[in-house]
């Protein structure tokens, strides 16, 4: 059983996938962490995402790297973006992600091409999204959270921005696959979007095991 989820930055496909993982017992694998850990270690190099000779260079990293709490900052969610736009990269985490997704018993992933790359055999897909102003205003929260001192505008460009540079990819851009389904977080709590995932992924096992 693999169950893919997808959609744009801070649309909630994070936490509704690891809802998911949790409620069928499963593993979970945030891919987008495997970009940011690319991105960071290009930066901790010197190097240059843009550059494709960088990025791929880096795509060697040790699993233990994805337990650093540094890759969740707002700044390597910029280079995870940067870097992935790069086929070669994408390429050298394809085998990583898919072997994930393989493993005895099943998985549950989450990213941007689950359901048309990575995984597009899966039992189950959803493709998570919200409004650029609802995703702003959660990662704005978080972010305070944090104590990182950044305005709701910024945010908003930086999320605008980052979802055209994903869309607009030539390899494995951000996009619905014909057989997932639409959920939108604008106006649903964290518990309602999850109980909506569930019931979204349930129905559509139930109906391929029909």
């Amino acid at each position: 059983m693999i169950i893919a989820v997808d959609g744009p930055t801070a649309s909630g496909k994070g936490t509704i996938a690891r809802a998911l993982a949790a409620h069928f017992g499963v593993p979970h694998l945030d891919t987008g962490l495997l970009y940011r850990a690319v991105g960071f270690a290009v930066a901790q190099a010197g190097g240059n995402p843009d550059d494709p000779a960088d990025a791929v260079a880096a795509t060697g990293f040790a699993d233990s790297l994805l337990d650093d709490p540094a890759l969740r900052s707002e700044s390597c969610g910029g280079l995870a973006s940067r870097v992935s736009v790069h086929p070669e990269v994408r390429a050298a985490l394809l085998d990583r992600q898919r072997a994930f997704a393989a493993q005895p018993g099943g998985a549950v992933l989450d990213g941007r091409d689950i359901g048309t790359v990575i995984a597009p055999q899966a039992q189950a897909k959803l493709f998570v999204t919200a409004s650029v102003a609802a995703r702003a205003l959660r990662r704005h929260a978080e972010m305070r959270g944090r104590g990182e001192d950044v305005t709701r505008a910024a945010i908003e460009a930086d999320l605008a921005a980052r979802d055209a540079r994903d869309a607009a990819r030539a390899t494995a851009p951000l996009c619905q696959a014909p057989d997932a389904v639409l959920l939108d977080t604008s106006d649903l709590s964290l518990d309602a979007a999850v109980d909506a995932a569930i019931a979204l992924v349930e129905a559509r096992l139930a109906a391929h095991h029909a």
